[in-house]
């Protein structure tokens, strides 16, 4: 069948864990063919270039979801970009007629952002307006009710862009900043939602064209998404816009996959950003009323663990809607460890990952000062990788980890002063922080190698790959419960309670001081990753998706598709027409035709900028 693969940041570009596993996906599912619609997300980004392509992928449309002028984000626009905005930036506008839809489109779509909900996080009784369950005068609850006008804005504005060339002009104008102002002082908007001035108007106009950019992709026509079987989009949020029109305009049933729930996410970021409160109020309104749309649409949802399927269900996906599927690791590169029977040193604890605020390697340094009380000779190893490294310990994250690692090294100088054992002797701090690829740590293997416990001390953690690439090498874990921890670990190695150094020292001394329950934890922990982790589990998962899905969907194709009473026939075109041979001569085949990519020959691999932002070649 062919696939329609929708990234967001991801593949093909080359970084991040999300594009290993996009590329696992392909390359294992050969018998496919994949069309990929990347979203990229920086100039920096797109400067790194693409990973090789296997030869099923057939072709690739790529867009931007940034502007130059987003390097102001996160604070109110300047002067000089207000005038931008008000004036639509120079592009052409819509007539008479367009401006009409427009307006009426974005008022619903407004209406329903700023009314207060459950999908905002507002409080709609304390903010005047009606209770989300009570109902309205037509019997349905306001939230339904505001569900229904998202969604009739949100489709509204994606037709009037595939049909006039985007929207970037109008969502930019002093039309849509009126229709915002409107909509937040209606009654029954939020209290935050009300005291928008107009600096936050703009500001969220900024983010919400932003976030809209899909819908001005020239991506959607028979040639493009109409012409997948499926449409797979690998993550929530706005990357699921062109699947859900994809769905809208052709019928392509839509499988969406989160490893990490985009709405969280976004609440995350939203703490430490620097938009006012009333622009944050109306971005989580919005991605909380787009991901409802999406989960309702999705044929399937595939969530990476547990903790990512909980919010999906409390954002209101259908259980029988959700399959959990864990990212699948590569293990051949653990192996060798894995089975060597090695315990590892009795006095080392090894930390690996990025290093990061969310890593909380401050509770550890404290847990360790416990452990050097009780044994004196105990050593902490702290290992990041370069950035952009290894798929389980992604190095500092940026300016915020430098900050953050040169804080830990100096408490770490501050609780354990250069210790010497005599007057001559050079002194020797028992922790040490390196990097994966110095000369002590050249390989992620040797990172974890370094150490007869690894811990993980994290306070916010999705699915911990680096917990999954300690149990491949047969390591003894003391991990804290957070994200999908105790669901990855299970019973193979130590839970604690995170933000709770004591807690956390118990643990490690327990294990460092007992080599055999060290074995037998990582033996076990190393079977069960072996299990339920790896790459082969994942594609045998996604294999069956895509065939239960597409089994459930007729072919679209209006000539093969339809019986003689006019009703669509599953399966109208069989397996076989898809690969060139005698059997796709006219006559041949119940269609009566060369399938168009057989005829046409290889389609060539595209990238590039057309219209609102697509390539295609």
């Amino acid at each position: 069948m062919r696939i329609g693969l929708v990234t967001d940041g991801g593949y093909p570009y080359a970084n991040g864990e999300s594009g290993l596993w996009c590329d696992r996906l392909v390359r294992g599912l050969a018998q496919h063919e994949f069309d990929l619609f990347a979203l990229s997300r920086s100039a920096e980004q797109e400067q790194r270039g693409w990973v090789p392509l296997p030869t099923q992928v057939g072709r690739v449309r790529t867009a931007s979801l940034w502007t130059p002028d987003e390097d102001v984000r996160g604070a109110r626009p300047s002067k000089g970009l207000l005038a931008r905005m008000v004036t639509g930036g120079g592009a052409r506008p819509y007539g008479r007629r367009e401006r009409r839809r427009f307006t009426a489109h974005f008022a619903d779509l407004a209406a329903s952002v700023c009314a207060a909900g459950p999908a905002g996080g507002e409080d709609d009784a304390a903010a005047g307006g009606a209770v989300s369950g009570e109902p309205d005068g037509d019997g349905r609850t306001s939230a339904a009710a505001a569900d229904e006008r998202f969604t009739d804005g949100l489709y509204g504005l994606a037709e009037l862009a595939r049909e006039h060339g985007g929207l970037t002009a109008a969502l930019r104008s002093e039309a849509a900043v009126r229709v915002l102002e409107a909509a937040c002082r209606a009654p029954g908007t939020g209290r935050t939602v009300q005291t928008a001035a107009v600096p936050d108007l703009l500001a969220f106009a900024r983010e919400l064209d932003r976030l809209l950019r899909p819908l001005s992709l020239d991506w959607y026509d028979e040639e493009s998404l109409g012409a997948v079987d499926l449409c797979h989009a690998t993550s929530g949020g706005a990357a699921a816009l062109p699947g859900l029109l994809a769905k809208r305009f052709f019928g392509v049933p839509l499988l969406v996959t989160e490893h990490g729930v985009q709405l969280r996410a976004h609440y995350l970021a939203a703490t430490g950003s620097a938009l006012y409160a009333p622009v944050r109020a109306l971005l989580a309104n919005f991605h909380g009323r787009l991901a409802t749309e999406v989960y309702r649409q999705a044929a399937i949802l595939t969530p990476g663990d547990t903790h990512a399927r909980r919010w999906q269900e409390r954002c209101g996906a259908e259980r029988e809607k959700l399959r959990t599927v864990h990212p699948g690791m590569e293990s051949d590169r653990f192996t060798a460890l894995g089975e060597s029977g090695d315990s590892g040193p009795d006095d080392t604890l090894v930390w690996v990952g990025r290093i990061e605020p969310a890593k909380d390697l401050i509770a550890l340094l404290h847990a360790f000062a416990e452990v050097r009380k009780a044994e004196p000779d105990a050593r902490l190893r702290i290992i990041g990788a370069p950035a952009g490294g290894a798929e389980g310990a992604e190095g500092a994250g940026g300016a915020e980890g430098a900050t953050y690692l040169a804080h830990c090294r100096a408490l770490a100088a501050q609780l354990f002063p250069d210790e010497a054992t005599d007057a001559h002797a050079v002194g020797d701090n028992p922790v040490s922080f390196e990097e994966i690829g110095g000369a002590e740590v050249p390989e992620v293997t040797d990172a974890y190698a370094a150490g007869g416990v690894v811990v993980l001390s994290s306070v916010m953690e999705g699915f911990p790959a680096g917990l999954v690439e300690a149990m491949f090498c047969g390591r003894a874990t003391v991990s804290t419960d957070v994200g999908a921890v105790v669901e990855v670990i299970g019973g193979t190695g130590l839970v604690v309670p995170p933000r709770n150094p004591r807690a956390l020292a118990d643990a490690c001394l327990a294990l460092l001081r007992d080599p055999e329950r060290r074995a037998r934890l990582g033996a076990a922990a190393r079977a069960r990753a072996l299990e339920l982790f790896t790459v082969e589990q994942n594609l045998a998962a996604f294999r069956g998706i895509y065939l239960e899905l597409i089994s459930h969907a007729p072919v679209r194709r209006e000539a093969e598709t339809v019986d003689t009473d006019g009703e669509p026939r599953p399966f109208a075109t069989p397996p076989e027409a898809r690969v060139p041979g005698p059997w796709t001569v006219s006559g041949a085949n119940p269609a009566g035709r060369t399938p168009s990519w057989a005829a046409a020959g290889p389609r060539a691999v595209c990238a590039g900028a057309r219209g609102a932002g697509g390539g295609d070649a």
